[in-house]
């Protein structure tokens, strides 16, 4: 081959993977904003040599401003890669399902973006230095419903600094999520900086239920008086008005363990084509939820199979909040080894629910699958053939050997078998004799890695307002005196009455069959001062039995 057929050919595989290298992306950080407001627009490229975006295609459908540029250098394993971040701020020209265009930079191209603009009403007291505005999700939720709960700061001059509050409602959790966004709105001829602060809103019981109003207080930039008479800045501040919501009790006719949602589907993401006796096949299963999150989303699970072990992995999350309120997409595996050839059917999972929005009880489910198991490549799912092969003496020849006591032929192999058992048992033996108590080194430092994973009263408080039932029995467990390996050591080590039918009550809430608000009611009131704990004496004599080694 000629020599310059060779450097051409190197030079287009180094130019080939230059360019699989290399990745451009854009993104929204959001993909629903109202006329009036801005988003931002992100570009992220690896190429150093690409140079920044054209713009000019966004001109159609935004009004582009506040161009903004960022260089970072990474140095992994002693290579040095450069990535440029782009960001621009794009106000919507018209209502309606918009598209940002894909954009050029360098030679790249970035993915065209889908955004769906609104019109949206003024909130009120719009006209103000600065205002409040908060919206929910749902203004008669059910109990344990969750509930997106949004919250809006306006100001109309920029900030020096600033704090905004949102108080924990009485007789529900508030937990906050994700990040604040910051972008402009006009609202009624002024132009506004808007804050938004999302919340998980979750009732703990039924009846009337309100959600303090939020506080606002800081200093924004002054006017011309200000500069010259003062330091420059002014105070400001806004409070917002409460919300009042009616929390609704679980009806008498909802499935068990309660799941209120807006919405619920299941489908099977991946599914094999063959499958053989002995050898494992992967069924991946999907469950998106509306209305809930991760934590309280049950587990997608699999009945017990005649004909088959099923091995389930961890599930895997993906939490989001949308429309004002949360959505959760879990993915579960499960690893299916048939035990035996032939038919074989897989029950598909279901999932109880209820409609928040029909005020109705529903059952997400999927179709069984059904199997034809083929025989294992070791003639595996044929195990009575082989057996009536062996009695009708079809596998006996040279090597075989008869076995006393034992009808059937045994070839050679077997006595090495049998050899290499019983010298594994003898070594066995010997290494149990060899083997002495653990040191007292190990035994003293048991007690201090105890009191190092021990929980507080603090812990037990968040657990009961934002955590599951599980997270509540993991302190309960973590605050005994050494550590409690579950609920039940729990209650025996309780001196209170109270404090250990409220455990009760949280394991009947833990497993389906009580009161979950009651539960988390009755906790909150008997542990208010701390668990009460019976003392060291008390508890070694309820010991039916005495001490296995006494001490001499």
């Amino acid at each position: 081959m000629p020599r310059w057929c060779t450097s051409l050919a190197c030079l287009l595989l180094l130019f080939a993977s230059v360019a699989a290298q290399a990745q451009t992306r854009a993104w929204i950080d959001r993909d629903q904003v109202a006329l009036g407001e801005t988003l931002t627009l992100n570009v992220e490229t690896d190429d150093a040599r690409a140079g920044t975006p054209d713009w000019s295609p966004l001109d159609k459908d935004f009004v582009v401003s506040g161009n903004s540029s960022s260089r970072q250098v990474e140095i992994v394993n002693g290579k040095a890669s450069t990535r440029m971040l782009f960001a621009v701020a794009l106000q919507p020209r018209r209502e309606g399902l918009l598209t940002v265009p894909a954009l050029t930079v360098g030679s790249h191209r970035t993915q065209p973006l889908s955004l769906t603009v609104t019109s949206a009403a003024p909130p009120a007291r719009a006209g103000s230095a600065a205002f409040i505005e908060a919206q929910l999700d749902d203004e008669t939720p059910y109990v344990q419903q969750t509930v997106g709960y949004t919250l809006r700061l306006y100001y109309a001059t920029p900030l020096v600094s600033g704090q905004l509050d949102q108080a924990t409602p009485d007789g529900a959790s508030l937990q906050r999520v994700g990040s604040d966004l910051q972008y402009t709105r006009q609202v009624g001829g002024k132009r506004y900086t808007v804050v938004e602060r999302r919340f998980l809103l979750v009732p703990e019981r039924s009846g009337p239920l309100t959600i303090p109003g939020a506080r606002f207080s800081g200093r924004s930039t002054g006017g011309f008086f200000d500069d010259m008479f003062g330091d420059g800045s002014r105070e400001l501040s806004a409070n917002g008005a409460p919300r009042f919501v009616t929390v609704r009790p679980v009806p008498a006719r909802a499935p068990q363990p309660w799941l209120p949602l807006r919405g619920l589907g299941l489908r099977y993401v991946a599914t094999p084509q063959r499958v053989r006796a002995g050898e494992a096949a992967t069924v991946t299963i999907e469950a998106r939820a509306d209305g809930a999150t991760a934590a309280q989303f049950p587990d997608i699970e699999l009945p017990a199979i005649d004909g088959a072990q099923v091995f389930a992995e961890p599930a895997q999350t993906d939490e989001t909040f949308d429309d004002g309120r949360p959505k959760v997409t879990v993915t579960r595996k499960f690893s299916i080894v048939p035990t035996r050839a032939g038919a074989l059917r897989i029950p598909g999972p279901r999932i109880a629910w209820w409609d928040v929005r029909a005020a109705a009880p529903r059952t997400a489910s999927l179709p069984d699958l059904q199997w034809q198991v083929a025989p294992g490549a070791a003639g595996s799912g044929a195990p009575a053939a082989a057996a009536d092969s062996a009695n009708n003496g079809l596998a006996s020849d040279e090597s075989a050997a008869r076995l006393p006591g034992v009808q059937g032929d045994a070839r050679i192999w077997a006595w090495a078998t049998a050899g290499f058992a019983l010298l594994w048992l003898a070594t066995l033996v010997w290494a149990l004799q060899r083997r002495t108590q653990p040191s007292p080194q190990a035994v003293d430092s048991a007690p201090a890695h105890a009191v190092a994973a021990r929980a507080d009263l603090r812990d037990l408080k968040r657990a009961l307002d934002s955590g599951d039932f599980g997270d509540v029995a993991d302190v309960l467990c973590a605050m005994a005196k050494p550590p409690a390996a579950d609920l039940d050591a729990v209650r025996e080590r309780l001196d209170d009455a109270a404090q250990r039918d409220a455990v009760a009550e949280l394991q009947r809430a833990r497993w389906g069959d009580g009161d979950g608000p009651a539960a988390r009611a009755s906790l909150r009131a008997a542990f208010a001062s701390g668990p009460r704990w019976r003392s060291r004496a008390a508890t070694a004599t309820d010991e039916p039995l005495p001490p296995l080694y006494p001490h001499g």
